[in-house]
């Protein structure tokens, strides 16, 4: 599987786009974003009222009817995060900066503490709305990531992701 299956929902000016590791082999197999069946990303959308009803991976293009966009900060799918080597990083990074400073989102909403953590170069960083930009004139918010793999309660997932909604 190629990452170029797997495109953007992007535009210029969204409200939010949503940041994650990279794609899943899932995902890069149907192109759409979050298809893992384990990934919880379309259910934790809804319950924290970002999205008016529960999309599939299928209507990850219909983000971009309420502002909101999807990428990742490595392109190459995996079967995990940590099959990202440190070089995929730092290549993600500066294609990541440089998208973030072209579409300028007001929020950039890194799905998962590991891939801020990764992007900004920093060792810990708290939930939520962060102190410091990555890209000027921009809101880093950090939320858990959807993977089943997570441990964290969902209803703690979302009531992380209910705080976009303040923004």
């Amino acid at each position: 599987m190629t990452a170029s299956l797997l495109r953007d929902v992007i535009a210029k000016d969204l409200s939010i786009l949503f940041i994650g590791f990279n794609p899943s082999l899932r995902s890069a197999e149907v192109g759409h974003h979050y298809a893992s069946p384990n990934n919880r990303f379309w259910t934790i959308l809804y319950r924290s009222g970002l999205t008016p009803y529960q999309l599939s991976a299928d209507e990850d293009t219909h983000l971009l009817k309420w502002g909101y966009g999807s990428t990742n900060i490595v392109d190459r799918p995996t079967k995990a995060a940590d099959e990202i080597t440190p070089q995929e990083y730092a290549e993600g990074r500066i294609k990541l900066k440089e998208k973030l400073k072209t579409y300028q989102p007001k929020c950039a909403c890194y799905v998962g503490k590991g891939v801020y953590l990764q992007f900004a170069r920093l060792k810990s960083a708290p939930w939520g709305k962060q102190s410091y930009s990555q890209v000027e004139g921009m809101i880093d918010f950090v939320v858990p990531s959807s993977s089943g793999l997570v441990r964290m309660k969902i209803d703690e997932i979302v009531s992380i992701y209910s705080q976009l909604k303040n923004l």
